[in-house]
């Protein structure tokens, strides 16, 4: 049994630290919290100690679990890889790219598994239409949310927006050609509000548009490719495909027919996928345990968070330049 610590107890921390307590396979030792009243309040909730210091807990585990803000993620990671140990670290992986950089160096030289968070990856909506793709040639997603001072600490786009360049990276085995993004800040100094236009060497394209200030919560993947329409409801956990297929006598009693003016006729139908209910962060936990155990390769790797981080200021960076550029015609 792998023994692990928990870095950070706040929202998302307190949600991993229910998450282990029901993983048979881990034994969850403790937790580290720099706000002392915070650290005091959900150990007695939980039941779970709760560590004086980030190198005690680090001392006494065989995994650390990273869940405080971005900002620390590097030096939390650092830290602990250093000493050897397997970490897990939430979404974004760190802050920027050369940390980025240097944790990959740091994790090879001591040899040690590290998974990032892009829960996404575990959502069953994803799950259900994941054998389903093909070769998308547009991708929509909105993912909006109402507002919330927590996760203001950064920009949208490493806030939310990485969920959905993870996803995207993982369906598209296409590199990206080039990126055109827009945003404007409305509550925090950096931008709320973003869309993106990703453009793909195969010609495919997607749009992501992501807000923190919206009326309503959705968060929607939908992939249009050859002969089929994919959606996803990451909320709902639900996913449907939509084909448009050839006539052949065969038309079900919910299926649809289009006539073509060439006299050629088409069915639609939709299908709604079967999704398994789980719980997503208990998965992604489960799954980097057994990557440690078989000494396999993590489902969410090192590399596949840099890339998304690494798209993520792509996009930040096409964003200010469009500011500067607005700036300067109001002046």
């Amino acid at each position: 049994m792998l023994k692990i610590g928990v870095l950070g107890a706040g929202h998302l921390g307190k949600i991993h630290i229910k998450c282990i307590q029901q993983i048979d396979k881990y034994e969850l030792v403790g937790f580290y919290d720099q706000d002392e009243n915070t650290a005091m309040r959900v150990s007695a909730d939980s039941g779970v100690k709760h560590y004086k210091s980030i190198d005690e807990l680090i001392d006494n585990v065989d995994v650390v679990d990273i869940v405080t803000p971005t900002i620390a993620h590097f030096d939390c990671a650092s830290k602990a890889i250093a000493k050897g140990k397997n970490v897990f670290i939430e979404k974004p992986i760190v802050a920027t790219v050369d940390e980025a950089n240097k944790l990959i160096a740091l994790a090879k030289a001591a040899k040690v598994k590290v998974q990032v968070g892009h829960v996404e990856r575990f959502n069953p909506a994803f799950i259900a239409a994941q054998p389903h793709i093909g070769e998308p040639v547009f991708i929509e997603a909105h993912r909006l949310a109402l507002y919330n001072p927590r996760g203001c600490d950064v920009p949208v786009v490493l806030d939310l927006t990485v969920h959905d360049i993870d996803i995207l990276l993982t369906i598209m085995k296409s590199p990206i050609t080039a990126i055109r993004a827009n945003g404007v800040s409305i509550v925090s100094p950096t931008p709320d509000i973003i869309t993106a236009r990703i453009e793909f060497e195969s010609g495919a394209v997607a749009n992501l548009t992501t807000s923190r200030i919206s009326l309503k919560n959705m968060r929607k993947f939908r992939i249009f490719q050859k002969g089929a329409y994919i959606t996803m409801d990451f909320m709902e956990k639900k996913a449907d495909v939509v084909r448009v297929e050839d006539v052949n006598g065969n038309i079900g009693p919910f299926d649809m027919t289009i006539d073509l003016p060439d006299g050629r006729s088409k069915k639609i139908s939709v299908e709604e996928l079967e999704s398994k209910e789980l719980n997503a962060i208990k998965t992604e936990l489960e799954r980097f345990h057994d990557a440690i155990v078989t000494n396999t390769e993590p489902p969410v790797t090192i590399e596949d968070g840099v890339e998304v981080l690494k798209v993520a200021y792509m996009i930040l960076n096409e964003i200010e330049k469009n500011q500067h550029q607005v700036q300067k015609h109001l002046l």
